[in-house]
């Protein structure tokens, strides 16, 4: 007996990765299974039937129950995966945009107090329901914009109390709301007022006091590490890192953004889950990257804010590895939320194409999360996270920069956005 469907999606251009297996690498990234006036069915929270009318009404039942939605002229997307972003945190930094419009760059800003630090100071202000509040509206732009799935850093802390905040918000935000939160302990983000004179006591800190902590409270899924020139050494990030690895953390970097430090090795050193940044990534790191199973995180939306060079997105891609794409949500590197923005930064600056930015919003970034045996493509069995856009081709989705073109969003078989 054919399953009920409680939701129909019919007549549009369903665009999913062409490969179940993931993630997708190199040139299988120039794919995608394009499926012309199609159907999807969705019983509960899974996909149920995927392709044209015929076979999908031969696999479920449509009853007077089950909500259809008219996708004729429209494109049908998996749900959005933004796979590295700083989510949580108080205060923003407006003033910094200024600064940064009269020439001065991020490293300055930094050291004049600025930078990160500023966004310390705001989030040890802030009372958790503040930081609750200010990510509830994050996310909700977010959502409106297609995206349903997102990992959240803490960062903002630098302090035993305000990191496990940061993250009690995103466990608040996960329970009382429709988008996928994906929590990364970041207290390696910058250097603390009370450590500026004592670097190696705060490693110690971060090791022995706040890991075991943040693993007690079980708050965070990753463990990431600013490894750059200025903040945390290699050496120094190795030692984070392998207390996070003993305690059970699976393992983020952001790698070799500003200085090419060695990141990327240390990431296949530690076979983490993702290498982010890569704008300095040497041809070294890359071979080591392209040796392991780490996938490389590219955010070419910081590129653009910081006005640096973007990383060699065809160079990754060539050494068959699997890109994925994210904003870096912050409030100063990278205030955007808009993903599909991302997308077409990727398109205009780093050569990619609009099948290899799908592939990276979607499926990679699904397998950056550990997360692709159920998200990140519109196959029967997985979760019903779809977006509907309002055009007839998807390769225009990218083409209007800047635009938000989404009108639907359904998120684990639920309709949670119509515009």
């Amino acid at each position: 007996m054919a399953l009920k469907a409680d939701l129909v999606i019919k007549g549009g251009q369903v665009v999913t990765a062409a490969h179940s297996t993931c993630p997708v690498r190199g040139k299988d990234m120039q794919k995608l299974d394009v499926l012309e006036g199609a159907w999807v069915a969705c019983s509960g929270v899974e996909i149920t039937a995927v392709g044209p009318e015929e076979a999908v009404r031969s696999q479920v039942e449509i009853t007077d129950q089950t909500q259809v939605i008219e996708a004729a002229g429209r494109v049908i997307t998996p749900g959005l995966i933004d796979a590295h972003t700083h989510l949580i945190f108080g205060g923003s930094r407006e003033d910094e945009f200024y600064l940064r419009a009269r020439g001065a760059d991020y490293m300055e800003i930094m050291a004049a107090g600025g930078g990160i630090l500023s966004s310390v100071r705001a989030t040890r202000a802030a009372s958790l329901d503040e930081l609750v509040e200010a990510g509830r509206q994050r996310l909700r732009w977010m959502l409106r914009m297609g995206v349903t799935t997102v990992e959240c850093k803490s960062g903002y802390g630098l302090d035993l109390e305000t990191e496990l905040k940061q993250l009690e918000a995103v466990r608040i935000l996960q329970s009382e709301q429709p988008v996928e939160l994906v929590p990364t302990f970041l207290g390696a983000h910058a250097w603390p007022p009370e450590f500026q004179e004592d670097q190696e006591g705060y490693v110690d800190f971060l090791v022995n006091v706040v890991l075991p902590a943040v693993k007690e409270q079980g708050v965070a899924e990753y463990v990431d590490v600013f490894t750059e020139k200025g903040v945390f050494s290699v050496e120094q990030s190795r030692r984070i890192f392998q207390k996070a690895s003993e305690l059970g953390f699976a393992l983020r970097v952001h790698a070799d953004e500003m200085y090419a430090l060695g990141g990327a090795e240390l990431a296949a050193e530690f076979g983490m889950a993702s290498a982010d940044h890569l704008l300095m990534v040497t041809e070294q790191g890359i071979k080591a990257l392209a040796d392991s199973g780490v996938v490389p995180i590219l955010l070419p939306g910081t590129a653009f804010s910081l006005r640096k060079p973007y990383a060699p997105a065809r160079m990754l891609l060539e050494a068959g590895l699997p890109l994925a794409l994210a904003t870096d949500f912050n409030p100063g590197s990278c205030p955007t939320a808009n993903l599909v923005l991302v997308m077409s930064l990727a398109c205009l600056y780093m050569a990619v194409t609009p099948e290899e930015a799908f592939n990276a919003v979607t499926i990679n970034a699904a397998h950056s999360l550990n997360r692709c045996k159920r998200l990140g493509s519109l196959e029967p069995g997985k979760q019903a996270d779809l977006v509907i856009f309002a055009v007839d081709d998807y390769r225009k989705i990218p083409y209007y920069v800047g635009v938000n073109l989404v009108e639907k969003v359904v998120k684990a078989g639920r309709l949670v956005v119509s515009n």
